[in-house]
């Protein structure tokens, strides 16, 4: 890399700064914390630089302040939503954004969605799970097995 690239690269990371997620008002965050852990909602109003208003209405989360600790920033962003809007105003934001259909498609809801069902799962649901894997081990060691025969 020669001079001319490392400083293109860095007027790059200069504009577009260190951090991805900031703070804003219409940016989704999800709640780890208390009775509405793993829901998400929408960030209304900033109150300080350790608190938010926070409003979910399309997933039951109701509107409350909420240390920063307490939440997680999500890369979803509703685009050009005033500040404190209204509960009913807000989820005609999220319905036409679709952002709960957005969240559900991301790696991260899809993980939290199997880490709930596996908690979630019996005894006899976990043996089954097991003994499947075995099959597929068993399955996968065969293939790969076949292939070191046929390239020695």
């Amino acid at each position: 890399m020669d001079g001319r690239e490392e400083v293109e690269r860095v007027e790059l990371l200069e504009r577009q700064g260190t951090f991805k997620r900031l703070v804003e008002v219409g940016r989704v965050v999800l709640v780890t914390h208390g009775e509405d852990a793993n829901k998400i909602a929408t960030i209304v109003e900033i109150v300080d630089h350790n608190r938010a208003i926070i409003d979910g209405p399309t997933t039951d989360v109701a509107r409350q302040v909420i240390s920063y600790k307490n939440v997680v920033l999500t890369d979803l962003v509703v685009k050009r939503l005033p500040r404190s809007v209204g509960t009913k105003a807000l989820a005609k934001f999220l319905e036409k954004e679709q952002v709960v259909e957005a969240w559900q498609k991301t790696a991260w809801a899809k993980k939290l969605e199997a880490r709930s069902r596996r908690a979630a799962m019996s005894d006899f649901e976990r043996f089954k799970v097991m003994r499947l894997r075995k099959q597929q081990r068993s399955i996968v060691e065969r293939q790969v097995a076949l292939l070191k025969k046929e390239r020695a």
